[in-house]
């Protein structure tokens, strides 16, 4: 397959959306009641999210932008110019923004299932940058990933931010980054944001903000369930909880069932106990040194991080071993 000779271009690889109602009644018929966390960005839950990186509680998301900026010189030369940029679940690109102008990409690929959305910010992409090829990839990231056109002669790199490979178990989270190594090849890379493991305080706070928009933010999902699929969750029943489980290395965050209370979705009935819970998110936390590690199980080695000075967050660049 040729590279296409258009600025702007759609491949859209039809990726099979989950069924959020066989996935909603799934999780909650488990012996331990769950909800992806991929569910939490609807149109409520996006704008949620933006409260919730605008707090001072939360860090994850400024002090890797910052990262980003204030070492951008050092992670071009890592990436090297002219290299072809893939951005697994691309989200509203603006992280990928810092990079562009520093690095001028051959080509820009974002990756994600949501079409629509994908080809409003790749457009826009498009628009602001007028040198920049976008060529947005409609996929399942976390499934096969397969570029849409022949690109082997090319540098190519994957940008990961926010530590999303955080939210994946760590089997999980080998796997996903296994297909960013087989999908950018030999000589390729990965540019990746990683949380650290910090003082639980920090991080018991970052997930129960002052103003509650985690709280919010995480009953929305039930208020997105009662809408979508014709439930009576009674959120006033149920309050968040977030807390670093130090065993794990992880903060989870779960939904507490405040009262016997029995629950009818679609048609299915579940019973919830006092104090029992619903599991809503996973968000691992690594030392630099466990992450190469678990890098190394998908074929990556660690080339170079980035650190801010208080340590809290880190960017690293791994290259295919």
């Amino acid at each position: 397959m040729a590279k296409p000779t258009q600025r702007f271009q759609f491949f859209d690889q039809h990726p099979q959306v989950a069924d959020f109602h066989d996935e909603i009644i799934q999780g909650l018929s488990a012996d331990k009641p769950y909800i992806s966390s991929k569910y939490f960005y609807d149109e409520v839950g996006s704008k949620l999210f933006e409260q919730i990186c605008s707090t001072e509680e939360y860090y994850p998301t400024r002090t890797e932008v910052d990262i980003i900026r204030n070492n951008i010189d050092s992670i071009v030369e890592s990436l090297g110019k002219e290299c072809l940029l893939v951005e697994p679940g691309s989200g509203d690109s603006y992280k990928v923004r810092l990079l562009l102008d520093a690095l001028r990409p051959i080509a820009y690929l974002p990756i994600d299932i949501s079409r629509r959305y994908l080809q409003d910010e790749a457009q826009k992409l498009a628009r602001e940058f007028t040198w920049l090829n976008v060529h947005a990839v409609c996929a399942d990231f976390t499934g096969k990933l397969e570029l849409p056109y022949d690109v082997s002669a090319t540098n190519k790199v994957a940008f990961f931010p926010g530590s999303t490979i955080g939210n994946f178990l760590p089997e999980q989270a080998v796997s996903v980054l296994t297909e960013i190594k087989n999908m950018v090849g030999g000589d390729g890379g990965l540019l990746i944001g990683v949380d650290l493991v910090k003082d639980a305080s920090i991080l018991n706070s970052a997930y129960n903000d002052g103003q509650g928009y985690t709280a919010e933010f995480n009953l929305n999902l039930l208020a997105r369930i009662n809408d979508q699929l014709n439930a009576d969750f009674n959120l006033k029943q149920f309050r968040h909880k977030a807390f670093f489980n130090e065993k794990k290395s992880r903060v989870e965050m779960h939904l507490v069932s405040l009262g016997n209370q029995k629950v009818n979705v679609s048609g299915h009935k579940f019973k919830f106990e006092k104090d029992q819970t619903i599991l809503t998110e996973y968000s691992h936390k690594y030392t630099l040194q466990g992450f190469s590690k678990l890098a190394e199980q998908a074929g990556f080695e660690s080339i170079k991080f980035w650190v801010d000075e208080a340590e809290l967050f880190s960017v690293h660049y791994l290259q295919v071993s």
